[in-house]
């Protein structure tokens, strides 16, 4: 399949006549009121949340800035914690567990409580004042999501560094921000190994070069008698924190101030810290949160991603909170300590909702159907699946091993810069469609484009988002033409930077990124299908597929493979593979080289760094690797491609 075409032959699958009648949005005319009139429609969505000052306009568009209900004032703690006090106070609002099998339950009121006092140390202690920077840098515990709400609280804007990225990485992120105050714990856990998070804090901060005057440290693994604590700027959180008051007042915020930056990749260049505002992006969280998930009281939730992402921020902290949900928050991997954990957490709490990642299923897949049929799973009723598009071999073995055959599932694309989930069916409305996201949500407007920016009906393009929408970034912290540059030159309306086909009822295929798409022979070919291809290969577990330069096809293919837990590396597997991608695609998307591999390079959230892929394929520097989470991966696979072109 190439980027030009769309399958006729692709299953459609319903959600179940249970499902549908229990769902929270079953009535179709709410995309026809959207698109009818989508301020009237957002409105209505923004009037879920409580306002201090309700806001008498909705939306001031002068591309690219948007504003959204900009005369109203809220604080975006209060509609994530104060708002459910009277009614849910004693309702568990995370549930946390640690590798180990440790756990712990905070309810609403012991939530707002431990925000409170946080809130009050920043502002008492640390003196932070509104619009004041805050870099949480810390591990998968509560803690975490405590340092979130009372930056919310306080008005003071947080920006989240994702504990696994380097000194360097974090340094950068803390200097463009110029945050005064830095909040870590002495290390987190990972496979059952130490991540020295304090020590490459004062690694980062070693020259005293940067614009942090404190450092609040979290005892989270008993290992603070190792750290070294600078007098005058470093201060233990118990000591400090529990000391303090759990009264504070909230500050009141205009719809339109900044809530949080967070930091794109700095793989290559300068990452880009996105802003994003207070009233807009609740707004979407809200609401994308309660349609797709079809969330309701009794549910438990648990987005698997971490809070150094954005789907961290939207379906872990901001989303789910903000309707009083019950989220779990893991600190861990789902290997260890054994490739069952995420079967035997959801057995445990009961989870009924499941937000995962492509890669994870894949290695699932990988792991093997015995895992999870060793567990008890009914207690799951949806899945939801995010960060990169999904396979259709893999969407089925979800839906069969996981969701057992009743379970719907979300495909849902969005990106760090549009705060929230833009496509994604809601399950009692749109059948499914196995590696498809489906349509826009109601409100969001979402088109594919051709090099004209003219609108594609049925085929490939360009995917823009081409009307405004409550949780769209309001910029890039500190650089306005690059913010322009990036998003709003190609197009005059936002471009996402991904390829994708829209079909005959409307429903996007997303391709990925427009340079994940390779031009072979002048034939447009997306990774994806061809990485769809290897995987219904029964020997293959994963892949991924980059282009290398070829003087006669301008891209040729090669694809790197991990075979499946019990399959042998036999002779003549590279020329089935290639065979399967001829029989799938066509001849023109043949791999010319795969690698077979253990693994693949990945960051610590489970993701592709398909970029050092293609920098070893072409033989160039292979940049920042401080991300992931196997570097011995790379030594392999450079060897292997040299004896390979010997």
């Amino acid at each position: 399949m190439t980027i030009d075409s769309f399958s006729d032959d692709t299953e459609v699958i319903a959600a179940s006549s249970a499902f549908c009648r229990d769902a929270r949005y079953k009535d179709p005319s709410i995309y026809d009121q959207a698109n009818k009139d989508p301020e009237a429609f957002w409105a209505k969505q923004a009037r879920q949340l409580q306002w201090m000052r309700p806001f008498t306009q909705v939306l001031d568009w002068q591309t690219p800035q948007a504003k959204w209900f900009a005369d109203g004032t809220l604080n975006v703690a209060d509609n994530c914690l104060d708002v459910h006090l009277a009614t849910h106070a004693k309702k568990t609002a995370i549930i946390w567990e640690g590798e180990e099998g440790e756990s712990r339950r905070l309810s609403y009121l012991a939530l707002t409580m431990a925000v409170n006092q946080l809130a009050n140390t920043l502002k008492h202690t640390f003196y932070l004042n509104k619009g004041d920077r805050v870099t949480l840098y810390m591990p998968m515990v509560p803690e975490l999501a405590i340092a979130v709400l009372a930056c919310a609280r306080l008005g003071v804007i947080h920006s989240v560094v994702f504990a696994g990225f380097s000194a360097k990485a974090l340094k950068e992120r803390i200097v463009d921000s110029g945050s005064r105050v830095l909040i870590t714990a002495d290390a987190a856990k990972r496979r059952g190994q130490l991540l020295p998070l304090k020590q490459i804090v004062d690694q980062a901060l070693r020259d005293d070069d940067t614009t942090i005057e404190n450092v609040l440290v979290l005892g989270h693994i008993g290992a603070k008698s190792q750290c070294q604590m600078q007098a005058d700027r470093d201060y233990d959180y118990y000591e400090t924190v529990q000391e303090q008051s759990s009264q504070i007042a909230s500050e009141e915020m205009a719809s339109e101030d900044i809530l949080f930056i967070l930091y794109t990749s700095g793989t290559t260049g300068k990452p880009k810290g996105i802003m994003h505002s207070s009233g807009g992006y609740l707004t979407h969280a809200h609401f994308s949160t309660k349609a797709v998930f079809d969330l309701k009281d009794a549910d438990i939730f648990w987005c698997t991603a971490d809070i150094g992402w954005i789907t961290g921020h939207s379906y872990v902290i901001y989303g789910p909170l903000s309707m009083g949900a019950t989220v779990v928050m893991y600190e861990g991997s789902p290997d260890y300590p054994k490739k069952d954990r995420f079967w035997e957490l959801i057995s445990k709490h009961q989870v009924s909702i499941l937000y995962t990642a492509p890669t994870a299923i894949r290695a699932f897949m990988k792991w093997g159907d015995h895992l999870p049929k060793a567990h008890d799973l009914s207690s799951l009723r949806l899945l939801g699946t995010v960060g990169e598009p999904i396979n259709p071999e893999a969407w089925k073995w979800y839906h069969q091993h996981i969701g057992q055959g009743r379970c719907p599932i979300v495909d849902t694309w969005w990106q760090t810069e549009t705060g929230g989930i833009m496509i994604s069916n809601l399950s009692a409305l749109n059948p499914m469609k196995p590696g498809i996201a489906g349509l826009p949500l109601p409100g969001i407007e979402a088109k594919v484009l051709n090099e004209k920016g003219e609108s594609v009906s049925e085929g490939g393009g360009y995917l823009s988002l081409t009307q405004p929408w409550p949780s769209m970034l309001r910029g890039i912290w500190g650089d306005e033409a690059r913010f322009r540059e990036t998003y709003w030159s190609k197009f005059d309306s936002y471009f996402a930077g991904d390829a994708a086909i829209v079909d005959h009822d409307g429903y996007l295929k997303v391709l990925g990124r427009v340079d994940d798409v390779l031009n072979v022979s002048g034939h447009r070919i997306g990774t994806m299908e061809v990485e769809s291809a290897l995987v219904a290969h029964p020997a293959v577990a994963e892949a991924a597929v980059v282009g290398m330069p070829d003087e006669i096809k301008g891209q040729a293919i090669v694809a790197f493979v991990i075979l499946t837990a019990n399959q042998d590396v036999y002779e003549g597997i590279e020329l089935d593979l290639v065979r399967a991608v001829a029989e799938d695609i066509g001849a023109i998307a043949k791999p010319k080289q795969i690698v077979i591999s253990p693994d693949l390079p990945k960051t610590r959230s489970g993701k592709i760094m398909r970029r050092i892929l293609k920098s070893l394929v072409a033989q160039q520097e292979l940049g920042d690797c401080s991300t992931l989470a196997n570097p011995d991966i790379v030594d392999t696979l450079q060897k292997q491609l040299q004896l390979q072109h010997a």
